[in-house]
């Protein structure tokens, strides 16, 4: 019995589609659509695992090296931008400090604290203006004739001190002050660069968590938890620090202002104000608001000069015994010295601005670095 078999179907052709007149034709020439379906290497892909490591590395290296090369040409900008973020701190932490007193929503909390601190400058500048000018006037007449006594009495004891170049380093000196002076009450330049960083600080201050999320956002998903936490604490140490610097300010002005005026020596509104504001600056502002201080006195005679010496110790004690140890237990514990070098070399690139910010800005290193190798620790053990 024999059974017929049936033939083998042959695959139907596949029917491709009629080029239409406006149809858009690959860019891609069909050669290499099929050198790449081959897997055939291309001429920059790397065979050798080893080569292909050490490419990465120089990679790594070439991106840190622009990275170096972008900052040192974008310092200043950068350095304004950490400026905001500082002025920032200081009104987050006002704003905290309010709600703590009073429940109110957070953007209005920030605005009351910019208002207040409007109002305090504008306050300064309107009624105690005219004064302080006058007095800024007397003061360096003041030190120049204490500078010519203090040479004379050296001159006396043997001790050869050259009037004119004394002479030459006061005024140049108080030409600088002068100077100083002037771009933050006048020059374009420095009115721009402190309205920049208060527009910076006040937006940043309003809606902290945004630019938070949006730099996570930036970074590996396996790095964004380590950076928040990396950040609340740069954060809370700034406010603090902040806290601190502001507090010693006001304690230092108005005691130094109002134990002066006590005894009735001259110019005592002005040396207090310059306390306070040179008190921002650690290491540097004391001994220069000291030095101030204790020439004015002895213009009024020798227990009057005792006396400005006895209050700026004083008053010194009291920062350094009483507050600083109070918020450094809150706050990154610095050494004088790393501080002391990071003001000189702030202060030789940026000026008053750099020197003003070297102290937060190596507190948010240390903290950065601390961060970094608890979690290369953690990893390792």
């Amino acid at each position: 019995m024999t059974t017929s078999r049936a033939a083998p179907r042959k695959p139907a052709p596949r029917k491709t589609a009629p080029n239409k007149p406006g149809a858009r034709k690959s860019a891609v020439p069909k050669g290499e659509i099929e050198a790449a379906a081959t897997g055939e290497a291309g001429p920059t892909d790397i065979a050798d695992p080893l080569l292909k490591t050490e490419a990465k590395k120089a990679i790594v290296w070439l991106g840190l090296a622009a990275l170096i090369v972008f900052a040192v040409f974008s310092a200043q900008p950068l350095l304004v931008v950490f400026a905001g973020m500082v002025f920032a701190a200081i009104v987050d932490g006002g704003a905290r400090l309010l709600g703590r007193a009073v429940p109110l929503p957070r953007g209005v909390r920030v605005t009351v604290v910019v208002l207040a601190g409007v109002a305090f400058l504008g306050w300064v500048l309107v009624y105690a203006g005219g004064q302080i000018a006058a007095e800024a006037a007397l003061l360096q007449v003041t030190v120049k004739e204490q500078a010519i006594r203090v040479i004379g009495w050296l001159n006396q004891r043997g001790i050869e001190v050259d009037f004119g170049s004394v002479q030459a380093l006061v005024t140049k000196g108080f030409g600088s002050v002068g100077q100083v002076m002037g771009a933050v009450g006048g020059i374009i330049g420095g009115l721009t660069t402190l309205f920049l960083i208060a527009v910076l600080g006040v937006y940043i201050a309003a809606e902290p968590r945004l630019y938070q999320r949006g730099i996570a956002w930036m970074m590996p998903a396996a790095q964004r938890d380590h950076f928040h936490e990396t950040a609340a604490l740069m954060g809370k140490a700034l406010r603090m620090l902040m806290f601190g610097r502001i507090l010693g300010m006001v304690i230092e002005g108005v005691a130094t202002g109002l134990l002066l005026a006590i005894y009735g020596v001259p110019l005592a509104g002005l040396l207090g104000l310059l306390t306070g504001l040179l008190a921002f600056l650690p290491n540097i502002g004391a001994p220069i608001s000291g030095a101030l201080m204790v020439l004015v006195g002895f213009s009024g005679g020798t227990d009057m000069g005792l006396y400005c010496v006895a209050v700026y110790i004083g008053v010194q004690f009291l920062d350094s015994n009483v507050i600083i140890p109070l918020v450094a237990k809150k706050t990154v514990d610095l050494a004088p010295a790393l501080v002391l070098a990071a003001q000189l070399v702030m202060g030789a690139l940026f000026g008053i601005l750099g020197l003003a910010l070297a102290d937060p800005l190596v507190a948010m290193i240390k903290i950065a670095l601390e961060r970094h190798a608890d979690k290369q620790n953690a990893l390792a053990g």
